[in-house]
C-alpha cells in the first residue's frame, strides 16, 4: 500500500513539474513583440512619405493630419504594459510642444477599453482606432512592435523611429532635430 502511494504522489510531482515547463498560453494572454527602445533614424535626403493620416478617433471624431509639422505618432494598447508605462511621457511631451502634432493608432485592443484609459490619463492628443492604417508605413519604418512610435517631418516624411518604449530624452532629441530641419 505504501509502495503504491509513493508512485501516486511520484505521478503527481512528476505531472505539476512537467505542466510548469510546458510554455503553454493562457486565454487571457496576449502576445506582441516588445521593442528594446532602439532608434532609427533616416537621412533627410533618404526619406518616403508618410501615409495619409486620417480617420476616426477613440472620441468618435473624424481627425486628418495634415503635414506642415512635426508629428510624433505612437502606436500603443490599453493592454501592453510598456504602452500604458510611456503615455504619461507622451503627455508630457505634447504639453511640452505644442507645435508637434501627437497623435495616436490603437492596435489589436478594445476601443472603449482604451477610451476609458485615455480619457483616465486625460491624453490630450487624437488617437485612431483603425489600426490598418499602420499598412501605409510598410515601405518605411513599420511599427514592428508595440510599443513603437515614428516621427514624421515637415515635409510629411518618416524621419524616424523608436521600437519600444520612449524616453523624455530619445523622443525630445529626435523632436528638437526635425524642428531645427
Amino acid at each position: 500500500m505504501r509502495k503504491q502511494l509513493n508512485k501516486i504522489i511520484l505521478a503527481l510531482i512528476s505531472a505539476a513539474l512537467l505542466t510548469g515547463c510546458g510554455g503553454g498560453s493562457s486565454v487571457a494572454e496576449v502576445s506582441f513583440i516588445e521593442g528594446s527602445g532602439a532608434v532609427t533614424s533616416i537621412a533627410q535626403g533618404d526619406r518616403s512619405a508618410a501615409p495619409k493620416l486620417s480617420g476616426m478617433t477613440l472620441t468618435g471624431k473624424e481627425f486628418t493630419f495634415n503635414p506642415g509639422k512635426v508629428a510624433v505618432v505612437n502606436v500603443w494598447a490599453s493592454w501592453c504594459s510598456p504602452c500604458r508605462a510611456e503615455i504619461p511621457t507622451l503627455i508630457e511631451l505634447s504639453n511640452q510642444y505644442p507645435e508637434v502634432q501627437f497623435l495616436g493608432v490603437l492596435t489589436r485592443d478594445n476601443p472603449a477599453t482604451a477610451e476609458a484609459f485615455a480619457r483616465r490619463l486625460a491624453m490630450p492628443y487624437p488617437t485612431f482606432i483603425d489600426d490598418s492604417l499602420l499598412i501605409g508605413f510598410k515601405g518605411t519604418l513599420p511599427a514592428n512592435a508595440i510599443p513603437s512610435t515614428v516621427l514624421i517631418d515637415k515635409n510629411g516624411n518618416v524621419a524616424a523611429r523608436i521600437s519600444g518604449e520612449v524616453t523624455l530624452t530619445s523622443l525630445s532629441k529626435l523632436i528638437r532635430k526635425l524642428e531645427a530641419e
